[in-house]
């Protein structure tokens, strides 16, 4: 089951912990009017975690996504982890799915990812391809 999380609260302090590729985002960064983090559940068992910035461009670097935005048209899932194997895939597509209801002006789905293969191979077997290489980062997007 989809969880939205909209408000920093004591679940949240002991998920983003755990985050493996942004950890130094600040919580105050990760939810706020332009972010939301979205878990996806196995009963009480938490599967898996994904940041998201709405933003009104597709970001190349982390410092990109500082600015809040009033109209936004792009949501950027900048960090993912997974506790349950196929979880991840599962969280992406739940989460699109709950933005598409919540916010009719998002047209543009891409990560914020880490020059790895495991980020690459993660989002092509899950049906993106690859938008804009950037000195740091990779876009991907989802349709």
């Amino acid at each position: 089951m989809l969880h939205t999380i909209t408000q920093p609260n004591e679940y949240l302090l002991s998920l983003i912990k755990d985050d493996p590729v942004r950890p130094e985002i600040p919580l105050s960064d990760r939810v706020n009017h332009n972010s939301r983090i979205y878990v996806w559940k196995n009963g009480e068992e938490t599967a898996a975690v994904t940041c998201v910035k709405f933003l009104d461009s597709v970001p190349a670097a982390v410092e990109d996504m500082a600015a809040l935005v009033e109209s936004a048209t792009t949501a950027v899932f900048y960090t993912i982890w997974s506790y349950a194997a196929g979880a991840g895939r599962t969280l992406i597509q739940e989460a699109q799915k709950s933005i598409e209801s919540e916010f009719p002006s998002i047209q543009t789905y891409v990560t914020l990812s880490p020059k790895t293969e495991m980020a690459r191979r993660f989002h092509i077997k899950n049906g993106a391809r690859e938008l804009r290489e950037n000195p740091t980062t990779i876009n991907y997007i989802y349709k």
